[in-house]
């Protein structure tokens, strides 16, 4: 986006602000998402809610307390007890293309940005590696509507291509690169940060104070925003997208030794672990089956005793990075308690894509202390089948271990006494978020905005599960992701990764992806490759001309020794999964 693209932007949310602010605009319902007029009118007249969308970075379905990990997480654990847990809620796959959905409520393509944002490949709609013009993000939404905007954390969705915060409804923005931890932390682009659109040094006491770590430093400034919209009088629409837990991996060194030696029984078993606690809580089916990990995994009770100290200090890291988060979490909550705004704020709290198994089996470590400013922690395959308990596969893949995200909302004011709780179970996905939100505020989706016709919201809201209401969804959800691609429908799950035939699930029986009924019904998978189809070629989804961008999930211990079959091994190599290296 250009400058003058920027200034019309400004302009015509300015113009319709003033007229909006006269009066409660309806929001009419989508062709998917059926009116609530009573509850909508109701919140019109109501105080309206403020919002905070917290997006984590390459975090894994379980791991947090709620979703069945052993690292504590007690804050997030009070949001989901007075809260709601979704328990079938989905992302992209990937990081800016899981940021471009949740911000505008269209498939990735759809939004330009089908792969990271430094792909732009001119004439193919696509793959613009900013936000299409065709696309309005929440803040452009809710602004008119007398939202106060703002977001602190990584963007990543085409600054350096047009659309920055600034240019796309924010009203304060401060985003660094991702993988930024410390203040004096080194690397390529982690000099600054970019605040309202102007460049300012990451260690300038205007970023933060002393030795800040990233996910603290994140919560201050949108503890900042909340002042300064309740100075504005306004509510707010904050969006919160934390470093963590983005490689290369890093936290506070008091914070890692809390977790040392706590990860030496090794992936199989916390994983078994993790599984039956989500068993028990009903998260996942009493009846469900544990997939086999992949061959590159390595046999833990066959490593030497030097690897596994590496890779407990591996998981260590990651695990305290998690909790520094949600530590961070509860000052935010306290905080806004202490303003009188927590009950009547909804919190949304999700991941971008499944965890992340690039640098393969053995991940990375870089220079000592491992998880400090100068380290390079990349945690890997073995890991990262832990982290996506109890799914297969990984970020970048189709699979429920790439895509499938927890989802907390908190909402105190909003949220009915008696479904607090409990778990909504119908399936949901990131372009949910923007009819929610929507709907909630009153807002009106626009049908052109800058002088460009704008693409209908590709969700539907989920405002009714506040209410204890079932969800209805009238079309299936998609996916594309370099190649790999899925289409959910009701129960049943279709499934591909690149150039390999479709798979079949029965995702009421068979959640974890382990029996696949593709010959039994050719007739379903027939007529879901034609849905999958349809939908791809009016989404802008552009062929994918590479199986692997970057290499394979395999690799070599950084002291040399190979992995494979053996020693470390449960089988024979084979090429198994995508490591771009990036986002």
């Amino acid at each position: 986006m250009n400058i003058v693209k920027s200034v019309l932007r400004a302009t015509a949310t300015t113009a319709t602000a003033l007229a909006l602010l006269a009066g409660p605009c309806a929001l009419p319902a989508t062709a998917q998402t059926p009116a609530r007029p009573a509850a909508l009118a109701a919140a019109q007249q109501a105080k309206r809610p403020n919002v905070i969308v917290i997006l984590v970075d390459d975090m894994g379905f379980s791991d947090i307390g709620p979703y069945g990990s052993e690292i504590p997480t007690p804050n997030l654990d009070a949001l989901a007890a007075n809260g709601l847990r979704f328990t079938q809620f989905y992302n992209s796959a990937r990081c800016s293309p899981s940021r471009a959905s949740l911000l505008t409520g269209l498939y990735p393509h759809e939004a330009g940005m089908g792969g990271l944002d430094s792909i732009v490949r001119p004439g193919l709609g696509g793959f613009q590696g900013r936000l299409a013009d065709r696309a309005v993000t929440i803040a452009e939404v809710l602004k008119p509507a007398g939202y106060f905007t703002g977001m602190a954390g990584k963007w990543h969705v085409g600054a350096q291509h047009g659309t920055p915060p600034k240019a796309v409804g924010f009203d304060r923005s401060m985003f660094q690169k991702g993988g930024t931890y410390f203040p004096d932390q080194p690397g390529k682009g982690r000099t600054f940060v970019t605040i309202d659109g102007r460049q300012a040094r990451l260690d300038s006491p205007e970023v933060g104070k002393g030795e800040w770590y990233a996910s603290d430093m994140l919560v201050d400034w949108t503890v900042r925003f909340v002042d300064e919209a309740k100075v504005a009088g306004k509510p707010f629409f904050l969006y919160l997208p934390f470093t963590a837990v983005h490689f290369p991996v890093m936290a506070p060194a008091d914070e890692i030794a809390k977790f040392k030696g706590k990860y030496m029984a090794g992936w199989d078993q916390l994983r078994r672990d993790r599984f039956e606690r989500q068993k028990k809580t009903g998260l996942i089916a009493a009846d469900a089956t544990l997939p086999d990990v992949l061959p590159e995994a390595y046999d833990w009770d066959k490593l030497p005793a030097a690897d596994k100290e590496r890779f407990d200090t591996i998981m260590a890291v990651y695990a305290a990075a998690i909790s520094r988060m949600d530590k961070a979490i509860g000052t935010l909550v306290a905080d806004l308690k202490a303003r009188g705004e927590f009950d009547n704020t909804l919190i949304l709290f999700m991941s971008d894509n499944g965890g992340n198994a690039e640098s393969g089996p053995d991940g990375r470590t870089g220079a000592a202390p491992w998880g400090g400013k100068y380290s390079n922690i990349f945690v890997g395959l073995n890991w990262a089948t832990l982290q996506n308990t109890p799914f297969r596969y990984f970020k970048h893949y189709a699979e429920e271990g790439g895509i499938a995200t927890p989802l907390i909302a908190s909402w105190p004011a909003g949220i009915d006494a008696k479904v607090r709780g409990t778990m909504v179970r119908e399936p949901g996905h990131l372009v949910d978020v923007m009819p929610t939100l929507a709907e909630l505020a009153g807002a009106k989706y626009p049908a052109r905005f800058d002088g460009h016709d704008i693409r209908p919201m590709s969700g539907r809201s989920f405002a009714g599960a506040f209410d204890g209401k079932p969800l209805t969804r009238s079309v299936p959800i998609f996916w594309e992701h370099e190649g790999n691609k899925a289409v959910r429908d009701g129960k049943w799950k279709l499934v591909a990764q690149f150039g390999a035939p479709w798979q079949l699930y029965d995702m009421s029986t068979d959640r974890t992806e382990t029996r696949d009924l593709a010959a039994a019904h050719p007739d379903i998978a027939a007529r879901m490759t034609q849905q999958w189809n349809d939908w791809a070629a009016k989404s802008f989804v552009d062929p994918w001309p590479n199986k692997v961008d970057g290499g394979v999930i395999k690799g070599r211990l950084e002291g040399g020794k190979a992995p494979g079959k053996g020693k470390h091994g449960k089988g024979k190599r084979k090429r198994a999964a995508q490591a771009a290296a990036g986002a």
